[in-house]
C-alpha cells in the first residue's frame, strides 16, 4: 500500500508515480477502460467515417478543372457536418472530462485507505459530484483557458527576442499544475472553485506553513521530466504511421481513385486504425502525469501529513 500524505523529493516524485501502476495499474485500468470504452469506441468510429470523407474530398477537390467541388459539397452538406461536429463535440468533452477526472476520483479513494476500487464506486463519485463537475468544466472553460491562453501568448510572442523559449518552459508545466492542483483540491477540500484555484497557485511556489523552502522546482521538473516522456512515447506511436502512410502517397503509382481519396484502401485503414490507437495511448499516458499531480498535490496538504500519521498509528493495534 502506497502512503500519499506525506513530503516527496524530486526523484520520489517520478518513482513513485511507477510505482502507483505497479501497484494499482491493473485495476486502475480495468475500470479506466470500462468507463472510457464506449466513449472511444464512438469517437473512433465518427473520426474514422468523418476524417476519411472529409480528407477524401478536400484532397480529391478540384480535379480535372472542376473548380469550387470541395465548397459544393460542403455547402450541399452543411447540416451532416453541423450535426457531426455537435456530435463529435459532445463526446469528446465527456471523453476529456471523464478521462481528467478518473485519476482524480481513483487516487482520492486509494489515499483514503483502499485498495481494490470497483468500477461502480467510480461511477458513484461521477454521478454524485455532477453539479461539482459542471460548475468545475465552466470555471475552466471561461476563466483558466482564457488566462492560460493569454500567457501562452505572450510567451509565443516573446519568443522574436528568444526570451519567450525560456518563459514558455515554465509557463506550460506550471500551468498544467495549477490546473491539476485545481481539479485534485476542488474535489479532495471544502473549498469552492475560487478557493481551490486561489491554493492551487499559492501550493507551487509555498506550502501552507510558510516555512519550508519552495517546491515550485521540484514541482516543475518532475512536470518537465514525466512531460518529456510522454511527448516521446506518443511521437512514435503518432510518427511512424504518418510517415508509412505519407511515404506510400510519394510511392505509390499515379492512380485516379487514389488521387481522389488517398484515405480510402488498405493503407488508409492501416493509417485511420493506428492513428486511433496513437490517440488511446496518448490517452493512457496521460494518467501518469495526472497521478503524479495527485502526489504532489498531497505532497502540498502538509496540514494533512501529521493527522493522517497519527490515524495509521492509532490502527497499528488494531490490524494487529
Amino acid at each position: 500500500m502506497m502512503q500519499f500524505y506525506k513530503k516527496r523529493d524530486f526523484g520520489t516524485f517520478i518513482s513513485d508515480s511507477f510505482n502507483f501502476f505497479k501497484l494499482y495499474g491493473k485495476n486502475y485500468f480495468k475500470s479506466y477502460i470500462l468507463i472510457n470504452g464506449l466513449l472511444l469506441i464512438l469517437l473512433g468510429v465518427i473520426g474514422f467515417i468523418g476524417f476519411r470523407d472529409f480528407f477524401g474530398k478536400l484532397s480529391g477537390s478540384n480535379l480535372n478543372g472542376n473548380v469550387g467541388y470541395f465548397e459544393q459539397y460542403f455547402e450541399d452538406n452543411l447540416g451532416l457536418f453541423i450535426v457531426m461536429g455537435i456530435l463529435i463535440f459532445l463526446l469528446y468533452s465527456a471523453l476529456v472530462t471523464i478521462n481528467f477526472l478518473f485519476p482524480v476520483f481513483y487516487v482520492k479513494r486509494v489515499s483514503k485507505g483502499s485498495l481494490h476500487i470497483k468500477t461502480d464506486e467510480i461511477i458513484s463519485d461521477f454521478k454524485t459530484n455532477a453539479g461539482k463537475i459542471f460548475k468545475l468544466y465552466l470555471g475552466i472553460i471561461f476563466l483558466v483557458v482564457p488566462g492560460s491562453i493569454f500567457l501562452i501568448g505572450i510567451s509565443g510572442a516573446l519568443m522574436i527576442v528568444l526570451i519567450g523559449f525560456v518563459l514558455i518552459l515554465f509557463v506550460l508545466p506550471t500551468l498544467f499544475n495549477v490546473i491539476t492542483f485545481l481539479t485534485y483540491d476542488y474535489f479532495d477540500s471544502n473549498r469552492g472553485f475560487f478557493g481551490s484555484l486561489s491554493y492551487a497557485i499559492r501550493s507551487q511556489f509555498s506550502y501552507p506553513n510558510g516555512r519550508e523552502s519552495s517546491p515550485y522546482w521540484k514541482y516543475w521538473g518532475t512536470a518537465i521530466i514525466l512531460g518529456i516522456i510522454y511527448y516521446v512515447i506518443s511521437l512514435i506511436f503518432s510518427f511512424v504511421p504518418r510517415l508509412f502512410f505519407y511515404g506510400s502517397i510519394f510511392t505509390t503509382t499515379p492512380d485516379a481513385n487514389f488521387e481522389q481519396n488517398p484515405f480510402t484502401g488498405t493503407m488508409g485503414i492501416i493509417f485511420f486504425v493506428v492513428s486511433i490507437i496513437s490517440a488511446i495511448v496518448s490517452m493512457i499516458l496521460m494518467n501518469l502525469l495526472y497521478v503524479n499531480s495527485g502526489l504532489m498535490y498531497y505532497d502540498s496538504r502538509t496540514d494533512l501529513h501529521q493527522k493522517v500519521g497519527l490515524a495509521e498509528i492509532e490502527t497499528i493495534g488494531i490490524n494487529e
